[in-house]
């Protein structure tokens, strides 16, 4: 029993290495990191966003294993949710701007002239997903 244990712990070691290591070359690579302190003028906040990505990934991967969960009072919520809303949504926009979507997709729609249109698309698509998987799933 003692073996089945260690080669399934080193297995799932491992696989967490891969994973932790895939997501790190992505964020390195593309750049998201320094490309969202460069839209917010947050350099200052260096050692700030490294912890945070360090800690986040950690924490969250051991609340995972533990199938755990944390009972915060509402009010402390509001301001989690719009703090995370507001940190993935400027990841979404700088790996966005990295990676030159937009004017790409402008160009081969024909909307050159007209971006505006298309992010008010994706920010409201992406408002009202979020808001019917809100009530719909989470609240029913």
């Amino acid at each position: 029993m003692g073996i089945k244990v260690l080669l399934v712990a080193f297995i799932g070691f491992g696989g967490g290495i891969t994973v932790g290591s895939g997501l790190v070359a992505l964020i390195t690579v593309l750049g998201i990191v320094p490309r969202l302190m460069q839209l917010s003028k947050t350099y200052r906040y260096i050692r700030g966003y490294e912890l945070s990505i360090i800690l986040g990934a950690v924490i969250g991967g051991w609340m995972n294993l533990r199938n755990s969960s944390v009972g915060f009072p509402a009010f402390f919520l509001i301001p989690i949710g719009l703090f995370t809303g507001i940190f993935i949504g400027m990841l979404a926009a700088a790996l966005t701007e990295v990676l030159n979507v937009l004017p790409i997709l402008a160009k081969r729609v024909g909307f050159g002239e007209k971006i505006i249109i298309i992010l008010m698309a994706i920010v409201l698509g992406k408002i009202s997903g979020s808001l019917f998987h809100w009530m719909y799933y989470i609240n029913h």
